[in-house]
């Protein structure tokens, strides 16, 4: 008797514990579940958070891009000259093969003196680019010492070449506003609009440069590929012959490249007296916007490995 009481007590007990258990709620998520996504959740924000401080990095960038301006022309005769006279032989070179051999114009009315003008617009924002690609391809290699120290913004290495380049450019400008007084005895005020297209290229040309930078740490040979790469991407673009002479049927091509837009609006108020062609610049600002923001996330994520490799 003793043992069936015994007995149907102890299933009388498991038949409790089980509705006990049924009307438990679920078990919350662990300690170590939300350690995990609020780490998740950090490391997103840590790819973008030196993007947001690069402003507050400015006299560093300003230093390494002086530095790199200077260590360019340092122990030349002519020092920071060469920045005007580069770019004035090349041209006067492109015009005695193309304006004086081959007779090319830009406009009906055209001589060769406006051919050096024309050149000049569209060469001087395509070397900034090609400058600052070419030399971010090796940046984070030639500084390898810096790769070792955790706490240095490597971010700032492609920023430094680009504004060099840039502070480049702006003496090439400089000469090219000068050879327009003098060829046309004139000077349109429309190129006040000079800043309006500096931004766009200036983004377009950090994205670039941060793509490029990371990828040559894994890949030692685009130092000479983006060589070839950009030789290539400059006779595609209307450079040196004008838009006008591209047939019909490569148009759409010239029109998609995005420094067709960037060069046709140069010349637009240098020359032409004219505002940029808002359409076609309208496109290569949403273009740089995404190279800009692809190039640094790439950059950013791939920068954990730089020491591995290096």
């Amino acid at each position: 008797m003793d043992f069936k009481l015994g007995f149907f007590g102890f299933l009388l007990g498991l038949e409790i514990s089980d509705l006990k258990s049924q009307n438990q709620s679920p078990k919350p998520k662990s300690k170590d579940q939300f350690a995990e996504m609020i780490s998740a959740q950090t490391a997103r924000r840590a790819v973008w958070r030196p993007l947001w401080e690069l402003p507050g990095r400015f006299e560093l960038v300003a230093s390494l891009a002086r530095r790199e301006l200077v260590a360019r022309y340092k122990g030349s005769v002519l020092g920071i000259l060469w920045a005007i006279v580069t770019p004035v032989v090349m041209i006067a070179i492109f015009t005695f093969i193309f304006a004086g051999i081959f007779n090319a114009r830009f406009g009906p009315q055209g001589n060769a003196l406006d051919y050096a003008l024309y050149l000049f617009c569209g060469l001087l924002p395509w070397t900034m680019f090609q400058d600052t690609l070419q030399q971010s391809s090796t940046t984070i290699v030639t500084h390898a010492n810096l790769v070792k120290r955790v706490v240095f913004p490597l971010e700032t290495l492609p920023v430094a070449q680009a504004i060099s380049s840039l502070g480049n450019q702006m003496f090439g400008m400089l000469a090219l506003v000068v050879a327009t007084v003098i060829v046309r005895h004139e000077l349109h005020p429309t190129i006040l609009w000079l800043p309006v297209l500096l931004i766009p290229q200036l983004i377009f040309t950090l994205g670039a440069a941060w793509l490029v930078a990371s990828l040559g740490v894994f890949l030692r040979d685009i130092a000479q590929g983006i060589t070839l790469v950009l030789m290539a991407w400059m006779y595609l673009t209307p450079i040196i012959y004008p838009e006008s002479i591209v047939p019909e049927r490569y148009r759409p091509f010239i029109n998609a490249n995005p420094f067709t837009a960037l060069v046709r609006s140069y010349r637009r108020i240098f020359l032409e007296g004219l505002a940029p062609d808002w359409a076609s610049l309208g496109y290569f600002a949403i273009l740089a916007l995404i190279i800009f923001v692809f190039g640094y996330w790439w950059f950013a994520k791939s920068r954990r490995n730089f020491a591995d490799v290096i």
